[in-house]
């Protein structure tokens, strides 16, 4: 894939995550209330795609109950502000196993593994416009588990994204997710154009130097579209980078916490910052509509109870 600037740039503004952030900044939303608020600012300062996960309210735990979700979906769709709304589908593939002597039975104690269609519940029930599917396994570094996304598991939950016609957002951590990810729409489980969101330094995915990046650019088709990020300290050199690189742009407090050294930033915050990163390099924003017509996206309110 040659070089080339992209000039219609969107931005996705990643709300909350699942990670252990929510002790470390009074800004990262935990309740449906807080979450959604925090993506309607975020769209407000300029994001065209809020991606959102939910929060056990008191603890700030990841949680997968369904009313959270529902609760974040219609307060985003009834705000005074269009946004396209992308909802995980990563949660319930975690295990963490036992000693390294005796690993089985795995233990109790953070292994969260459902089925294929558990996972995709809250999707079902909310009809997001785009939803993730993390194209593979990994390890990670935040505690000693395993991202664990099988290849039937991934063919089963692409399958039912396409039936229900939720746009998959192909999480890549490393160079063989891509590879997967081309696999399953070369078999028809995935339509083509497919959208990519590259997940640059994630211990231990792939790291954020940009002759890895390089490779994952050249790696997706021409025709797909995809955006980027990279964490902490690195989340706006990468949103200059994946503009450079012909790509879109992702930022948000699932990723990283701070506007600059020693600030927390707010999603807001760091969207308008993004914003400017943006357009000092001569590119435009574009909204949700031209989202929606550029990725092939149908807004959609939730299924009714």
């Amino acid at each position: 894939m040659p070089l080339q600037m992209n000039r219609d740039v969107f931005i996705t503004c990643a709300v909350t995550g699942s990670g252990g952030t929510q002790d470390k900044s009074p800004h990262v939303p935990r309740s449906p209330k807080q979450i959604a608020d925090s993506a309607i600012d975020a769209a407000k300062a300029g994001a065209a795609i809020v991606h959102c996960h939910v929060r056990e309210p008191e603890t700030g735990a990841p949680s997968r109950r369904l009313d959270y979700y529902r609760e974040v979906t219609e307060r985003i769709r009834d705000a005074d502000v269009d946004v396209v709304l992308n909802l995980t589908a990563g949660m319930g593939g975690d295990i963490v196993f036992g000693s390294t002597e005796a690993p089985l039975p795995v233990n109790p104690a953070g292994t969260d593994m459902i089925g294929a269609t558990e996972r995709m519940a809250h999707v079902r029930e909310c009809l997001p416009e785009i939803c993730t599917l993390d194209c593979g396994t990994m390890n990670f570094a935040e505690a000693d588990y395993v991202m664990t996304n099988t290849p039937g598991m991934l063919r089963a939950m692409g399958a039912m994204m396409t039936e229900l016609g939720v746009k998959p957002e192909i999480e890549a951590f490393d160079t063989g997710h891509l590879w997967f990810a081309k696999q399953l729409v070369k078999e028809g489980t995935l339509a083509s154009p497919a959208l990519v969101q590259l997940c640059m330094g994630v211990p231990w995915g792939a790291p954020n130097d940009l002759n890895t990046f390089m490779a994952m650019v050249n790696a997706i088709p021409d025709d797909w579209a995809w955006s980027a990020f990279s964490l902490g300290r690195d989340q706006m050199p990468y949103a200059a980078a994946a503009v450079l690189a012909g790509g879109n742009v992702r930022v948000g407090l699932e990723d990283n916490i701070f506007l600059e050294k020693g600030v927390l930033a707010t999603n807001a915050q760091l969207v308008e910052k993004a914003v400017g990163v943006v357009e000092g390099m001569g590119a435009r924003i574009i909204g949700p509509e031209a989202v929606r017509e550029k990725l092939g996206l149908t807004k959609r309110a939730p299924v009714a109870a």
